[in-house]
């Protein structure tokens, strides 16, 4: 399998988002990305789009659903909100959408910061694996893979890798 270009799916994602708040009348978004990849592509994202906006991290490791099975990764870090939320029409970017739960945790702890005026997701990729309702409001790509296969991002360059779990 073949996976897209990421540079070429932030320079699409970027028309695509502009033309999304644009249509909505949103003027001043305010821009997160869930840390690790989430960021990465944030950041590409904006520069993409020419924005020196200030950007918003999650770690969301404290909120997700399986964090007690899991267990805490040792990279965790705070995550850092340069702007209120409250009342904020904020664009919530991540990497890889697979089954929903990494962006239900991101929107758990938006919300303990605040009532945002409205959330519009952005992913680079939806794997279409989805277990909870959630979908992108821009998307990158959707990718079908098997279920011994999944997709890593690695950056800041966003380089995307194509790994097998069975081996």
């Amino acid at each position: 399998m073949s996976l897209p270009n990421p540079a070429e799916l932030i320079s699409q994602m970027a028309i695509r988002l502009e033309a999304y708040l644009a249509k909505r009348g949103i003027s001043e978004p305010r821009y997160i990305g869930i840390r690790t990849g989430g960021v990465w592509v944030a950041q590409a994202l904006l520069k993409e789009m020419g924005n020196n906006e200030p950007l918003g991290t999650l770690d969301v490791s404290f909120y997700r659903d399986d964090f007690s099975q899991n267990g805490l990764h040792p990279q965790v870090r705070p995550s850092a909100l340069p702007f209120e939320i409250e009342g904020q029409h904020l664009v919530l970017i991540d990497d890889v959408l697979m089954s929903g739960r990494t962006i239900r945790a991101a929107m758990n702890e938006l919300f303990d910061y605040g009532r945002p005026a409205s959330v519009t997701l952005v992913c680079l990729l939806d794997l279409d694996a989805g277990e909870l309702p959630i979908r992108p409001n821009v998307l990158g790509a959707t990718l079908s893979l098997a279920a011994h296969e999944r997709v890593k991002l690695s950056g800041p360059e966003l380089a995307l890798e194509l790994q097998d779990l069975a081996l």
